[in-house]
């Protein structure tokens, strides 16, 4: 049997990114060593706030002739707030991938794993499992996509122009509905979606609504309900273990995956994907948290976890259930390395930073060979 390689465009960017993702990388080579069916073969690729300082470019064209190229993108962080773009803002290249491979769909699983202290004191709590599906391709990011749409402003005022359509919706839709499908499937006490919005303030999110529920009756296989944006922030404090797919319009998603993250132990333990039909980029939640880079203390979890997602997607796409396999392997030895009590992360009041978490989970991944080995 010949052995499929998966090329990786591999962007670990600025601050701890370039941490977490040496650790992450080291990680998946322990982790598919034996595997025979498929590898992957990275390719490492410059860019990020530190690149445009030195170059005046975020993402050189190299960069993403090879990202067009792969497979999947794996992604680090990019950013350094002390680094600006002439009009103030700061260096994001990812809002610039996610609009040249049309990435509109922002994956932001939320899980509870064993042994990492969660924020809620409810024992319920670690029966939080829930995605938050973000739509990435407009709303009210749509001016800083498209800069040349925004409303010209005067010296004493501002705009930013956010955009609501037809297909973005649907397409957002289809894709929660068909996400709670898959998970159903895995777990029968799963199935059901829950859109997210301001309908009762916002003419854009009514037009949002209405498309949600034309999609549901086309969906009538999957449980189908709502929530007020206000009101989901104040549920997933209170009974976030109620939830299961949360798709969203894209400032409401940033916002809410940010709380959702608090709730399993911080950015630090929260993967996310910005998958499209035809790319997909894996990036933990968290920035680049200059404030700690080169000092040890990153949290790897949650790339390691975003490249856990990535080998799922990869094994749904091109039919390879090797690859959704080593996902899980992976998921569960990232559990097993926590719930040992042998680890605990900075921002969760512990002492263990990159080397010991990365190391606890390619241990654990030795307890574990792989299906495919031998």
């Amino acid at each position: 049997m010949t052995k499929h390689l998966f090329t990786i465009a591999v962007l670990p960017g600025d601050g701890i990114g370039i941490e977490v993702m040496d650790a992450c990388v080291k990680v998946l080579e322990r982790l598919l060593a034996d595997q025979r069916r498929f590898g992957l073969s990275y390719i490492h690729c410059p860019g990020g706030a530190q690149h445009y300082a030195d170059t005046g470019v975020a993402l050189p064209e190299r960069t993403l002739r090879a990202c067009a190229d792969a497979d999947a993108m794996l992604f680090g962080a990019m950013g350094l707030p002390q680094i600006r773009y002439p009009d103030g803002t700061e260096v994001n290249p990812q809002l610039d991938l996610r609009k040249d491979f049309d990435l509109y769909a922002g994956v932001r699983p939320i899980r509870a794993i064993p042994g990492v202290p969660s924020a809620l004191a409810d024992p319920r709590a670690a029966q939080i499992d829930f995605v938050l599906v973000r739509e990435q391709s407009e709303g009210l990011f749509y001016g800083r996509l498209y800069p040349e749409k925004q409303p010209k402003a005067g010296a004493d005022e501002a705009f930013d122009l956010g955009r609501v359509t037809r297909k973005a919706s649907e397409r957002l839709f289809d894709f929660a509905f068909g996400l709670a499908r898959r998970r159903r499937a895995a777990n029968p006490a799963k199935g059901r979606v829950t859109c997210v919005d301001k309908a009762n303030v916002l003419s854009s999110m009514a037009f949002f609504h209405k498309i949600y529920w034309e999609r549901a009756k086309l969906n009538p296989d999957i449980a189908a309900d709502h929530c007020y944006v206000d009101a989901m922030a104040m549920n997933l404090i209170k009974r976030p273990w109620d939830y299961d797919v949360i798709p969203t319009e894209n400032q409401f998603g940033d916002i809410l995956s940010d709380l959702a993250a608090g709730l399993i132990g911080g950015l630090g333990m929260s993967p996310s994907g910005d998958i499209g039909d035809k790319h997909g980029l894996f990036q933990p939640s968290h920035g680049s948290a200059p404030d700690i880079a080169g000092q040890g203390k990153a949290n790897p979890t949650a790339m390691i976890l975003s490249a856990a997602l990535m080998l799922e997607w990869l094994g749904e796409k091109h039919s390879m259930p090797e690859a959704t396999t080593e996902a899980t392997r992976l998921r569960q030895a990232v559990d097993a390395a926590f719930a040992s009590g042998r680890i605990q992360s900075f921002e969760s009041g512990g002492s263990d930073g990159t080397q010991a978490i990365s190391a606890a989970i390619i241990d654990a991944l030795a307890q574990r060979s792989s299906p495919q080995g031998v």
